[in-house]
Order: structure tokens, then sequence, then C-alpha cells
């Protein structure tokens, strides 16, 4: 639960760890955007990993952009996805029936390569860049992969 706080702190942008004088709500690129994006629950599943070690790790969020900001918000997200390490999969959608949302979805060999991921100066930049463009997070789910074309179960 302890965690669940500090990444909602994060995530909101209301935890020093972003830095003095942030304030913009954002998940990683969550949020590459936390992705970031977003309170909730946090889940361990009792899936294999693609190694067999771990278990998956994977998070559904809608990020609801300020007017007119999705374009540029997609495209800063999309900057950076490649060289995170673990991550399986990471995609960004426009929200077909909302002009000012988008849903990431993302999956991770595990937790802990999610968590790390926040770290990276890709995603820390993606965060400075987008988080003014990021009006707030409506959901946020996360899940249990388990396989699927591009993942090994």
């Amino acid at each position: 639960m302890l965690q669940d706080s500090r990444r909602s702190s994060v995530l909101s942008g209301k935890s020093d760890e972003l830095g003095e004088g942030w304030r913009s709500p954002i998940t990683r690129r969550v949020f590459l955007v936390s992705s970031a994006v977003l309170a909730g629950t946090m889940m361990t599943s009792a899936s294999a990993s693609p190694q067999g070690t771990e278990t998956m790790y994977g998070l559904i969020s809608k990020v609801d952009v300020v007017s007119g900001q999705r374009d540029a918000l997609v495209s800063i997200l999309l900057e950076g996805v490649a060289g995170m390490p673990g991550c399986l999969s990471y995609v960004v959608a426009n929200d077909p029936e909302n002009p000012d949302a988008i849903w990431i979805t993302e999956v991770w060999d595990s937790q802990a390569s999610h968590d790390a991921s926040l770290s990276l100066p890709s995603v820390q930049d993606a965060i400075a860049q987008g988080g003014p463009m990021i009006a707030g997070f409506s959901e946020r789910i996360v899940t249990a992969p388990v396989g699927g074309h591009g993942l090994t179960s």
C-alpha cells in the first residue's frame, strides 16, 4: 500500500521525487506516462513471464488531454519507447469517441521493470515535456497478462 501512495504522489506530480516545482499530473510517457499514469490498486499476478521466473505486469490507462494537445502528447509518448528494459509492449491509441483522450496499454516482464522505467532519462524527459498537456487520468487498470501475439506465455 505504501508503494501505491508513493506512485500516486509521483504520477500526480505531488512528489519531491520529480524535482522542485513539479506540479503537473502525469503517468510516465504515463506517462511515457503511469505511466503512469495513474492511481489504483497494485496487484500481483500468478502468470508466468517469458523467462518463467517472474510475473508479467500489464497496465491500461486512459489519459485525459488538454484540449487540442492530443497529437503533440502522442508524439512525445512515442518518441522514447524503444530501449525500455523489460517492456514487452507499449501502445498509445487515440480514443475514437473523445478527441481529448488517449489510451496507453503496456505489458512488462515484471512490475519491477515497470517501476524502474520511471527513472529512465527518456521517461523523465517525456514527463517534463508532456506533463503540461495532461488534464488528468480517468482510468487505470492493472492486468496480469498471460500471453498474446508478440508475447511469450
